[in-house]
């Protein structure tokens, strides 16, 4: 039985052909094969099939380890159909299998430990068993198949690697404190020299270049500030250098004031640098998730998850909350309201809707974020390995899933809100309004002056008549009285349930001039004088104003009508009262009679004691 051998090479197939046909069962078959002599005195090439290109390699090496046979290798095998009985060594017990269910072969494949000697000798010695074949060349081919082959298998794309955008928006966060910190700094410091200066200038990097720029404060009128400052706040600030109010500094506290404000501007334009950097790596990793939730956005969603690979994974849910991990296991151990939203919080489409449709959007753009997200990470653009070259799509095109569905996304927003959106892109405030990008223009503003009229003094106010007094008031208010008028009779009125009440509570013994005394002193109304003391007045005195009227023998009736309604219920009262004593006295009598009853009868029937039991 002819023993042939198959040999996959990077540069092609190779059909080997024993000179013995019992080569497998010889027991010094490793022997024989140490040299390349001994393995062509016992091999022979029959037919070499070369591949035609790197991606044709790529395809067969991928086949192969699938345990595949391909049209090429299938075309190779075909000029062994007219052997009757053959064997075929091949390297793959499952790739042996798969060519033994060919159709018109009658040959029985070899896979076992028996040709592992022959192919090991084979390998080692393969530029001498294949004329023409340089052994520099088949080890370059085999480098570049193996890098293409790795590649295949691990989908590997350096436009891909998310660890990039991991790194870099770790570092453009810790960039944003050491800027805040150097900022505040650099203010404190050089405030001591000039103070008005950081009122004038808002922007950290535009204050760090002026006091490069300028130094000492006594420079500013003979600096040229135009290429920092607009010519209004250069104005500004040279007006304000004249009049400052702080103090001298040394030359040596300018040089490490001007150090520091060096490391400000090297790290703002650092920064600047690494967001575009950002942004680029965001394009070209995550389009769509770039396209329905922004830059930032994104690289913290990704950074948060960990790859990108692991936020495909996620449910829309899980997007949709998390950064806010701590907050839901509160709420979830707490049996309160689980959080609507994470770190997708601060997409655009969230701020841009109000209060009652934040949840709504957040859940929507959670569901087209999720999609986005499982093509920007499963997609085959980008990748190498996949056969013949393919046209790689336009940024327009790797995005379209996103921008899709951020279109969807603020034709429903409009409609929920009734108003037209921002432009993709704008920075959105967290109320929904535009957030600047620069601080406002400045403006210079008169100081406000002092109001004297806050400090008026009681003295100072004019007395009015009918009882009135003038107090210091704001402009504009309503003169107010300090003591309201009432009319006579309402307050006889009441005048008298209050004594009536008073004698009520009073001892029995009181007579009724005293009462009367009573009665009147509580007619009088008190006041309140500018000093803040108060004075007793008479209700006919202050009710001067409506003295004019000609009722006042009609008050004077309604006093007298009032008294003699007082003593008559101070007469009730004291009826009332006494009666309530007697009924008081006649329950302690009784009382009394019951005591005394029981301790009658206890004296004629005293308790026997018990007696103990001697046991």
């Amino acid at each position: 039985m002819t023993l042939f051998i198959l040999t996959e090479t990077s540069a092609g197939y190779a059909l080997l052909k024993a000179k013995d046909k019992k080569l497998l069962k010889r027991d010094d078959l490793a022997e024989e094969a140490a040299s390349a002599e001994g393995v062509c005195s016992l091999l022979k090439l029959k037919q070499f099939k070369k591949f035609d290109s790197a991606s044709s390699a790529l395809e067969e090496a991928a086949a192969l380890t699938e345990s595949k046979v391909t049209p090429m290798l299938s075309s190779l095998l075909d000029d062994l159909k007219e052997e009757k009985k053959a064997t075929l060594a091949v390297a793959d017990p499952k790739l042996g299998t798969a060519i033994a269910k060919l159709p018109g072969l009658s040959i029985s494949p070899v896979a076992d430990s028996t040709t592992a000697d022959l192919y090991r000798a084979i390998r080692e010695h393969l530029p001498s068993l294949i004329p023409g074949l340089m052994p520099q060349e088949i080890s370059t081919m085999s480098l570049g198949l193996s890098h293409s082959l790795s590649r295949h298998k691990l989908k590997f794309s350096p436009d891909k690697v998310d660890t990039m955008i991991i790194q870099a928006i770790a570092l453009l966060d810790d960039l944003d404190k050491e800027l805040n910190t150097y900022a505040m700094r650099v203010k404190e410091w050089y405030g001591w020299h000039f103070p008005e200066m950081a009122r004038i200038i808002n922007d950290n990097l535009a204050y760090s270049r002026v006091i490069l720029a300028m130094g000492m404060r006594n420079n500013a009128a003979n600096t040229d500030l135009s290429d920092v400052l607009p010519e209004e706040i250069e104005g500004a600030v040279k007006a304000a250098a004249e009049i400052s109010m702080g103090t001298e500094i040394t030359d040596e506290d300018l040089e490490n004031i001007q150090a520091l404000a060096e490391q400000v501007v090297g790290f703002t334009e650092y920064r600047q640098q690494l967001s575009s950097y950002l942004s680029a790596r965001m394009q070209a990793i995550a389009p769509n998730l770039t396209a329905l939730v922004g830059e930032l956005v994104g690289a913290r969603l990704i950074a948060h998850a960990g790859s990108l690979m692991n936020l495909a994974k996620s449910p829309a849910s899980t997007i949709q909350i998390l950064g806010a991990e701590k907050a839901l296991f509160r709420a979830l151990k707490t049996k309160h309201d689980t959080p609507k939203y994470g770190l997708i919080y601060h997409a655009s489409l969230i701020g841009q809707a109000s209060g009652k449709n934040k949840g709504k959007i957040a859940r929507m753009l959670a569901t087209k974020t999720a999609l986005g997200l499982r093509v920007d990470a499963l997609s085959e653009w980008g990748t190498a390995g996949e056969g013949a070259a393919k046209d790689e799509p336009t940024e327009e095109e790797k995005s379209a899933t996103g921008v899709q569905g951020r279109i969807a996304l603020e034709r429903r927003l409009r409609g929920m809100e009734g108003k037209p959106l921002k432009p993709s892109g704008v920075a959105i405030g967290p109320g929904g309004q535009k957030a600047d990008a620069q601080a406002g223009k400045w403006e210079i503003k008169e100081a406000r002056k002092y109001n004297p009229d806050a400090d008026g003094l009681s003295a100072d106010a004019k007395p009015m008549t009918n009882g009135e007094v003038e107090a210091p008031t704001k402009a504009g208010s309503k003169k107010r009285k300090m003591v309201e008028e009432v009319d006579d009779a309402p307050s006889s009125k009441k005048a008298a349930k209050a004594a009536a009440a008073a004698a009520a509570s009073s001892s029995d013994d009181s007579d009724s001039d005293e009462d009367m005394a009573d009665e009147g002193d509580g007619n009088l109304v008190t006041k309140t004088n500018l000093n803040g003391t108060a004075e007793r007045a008479d209700p006919s005195k202050a009710a001067a104003p409506n003295a004019a009227k000609p009722a006042s023998a009609d008050i004077e009736g309604g006093d007298k009508a009032a008294k003699k309604a007082a003593k008559e219920e101070k007469k009730k009262l004291k009826a009332e009262k006494a009666a309530r004593k007697a009924e008081r006295a006649e329950r302690r009598a009784s009382k009394g009679d019951k005591k005394r009853k029981g301790d009658e009868d206890g004296g004629e029937e005293p308790k026997k004691k018990k007696k103990k039991s001697s046991s």
